[in-house]
């Protein structure tokens, strides 16, 4: 699976929503994802991508949407 299937597929099981039709839907402003679950989906992405995001450095804005979350997950393996 390529990076894009696999955070969709993270973002689907944390939001019960098919997110891959609207890719720059405001996930945190639609709350679709809150406080617990955006850990919850940090954790997950460092599982599955062995990237690093320490909680105390996320910052919403940079994460707020599908297409975000999978260009930030991209840089982060490329480091």
């Amino acid at each position: 699976m390529d990076t894009k299937t696999e955070v969709l597929d993270i973002l689907n099981e944390l939001t019960g929503e098919d997110l891959s039709e609207n890719m720059d839907t405001n996930i945190f402003e639609d709350g679709l994802l809150d406080s617990m679950a955006s850990v919850q989906m940090l954790l997950s992405l460092q599982e599955k991508f062995g990237i690093d995001v320490p909680v105390s450095e996320f910052d919403r804005s940079e994460w707020d949407t599908p297409n975000k979350i999978i260009a930030k997950v991209e840089s982060l393996e490329n480091e």
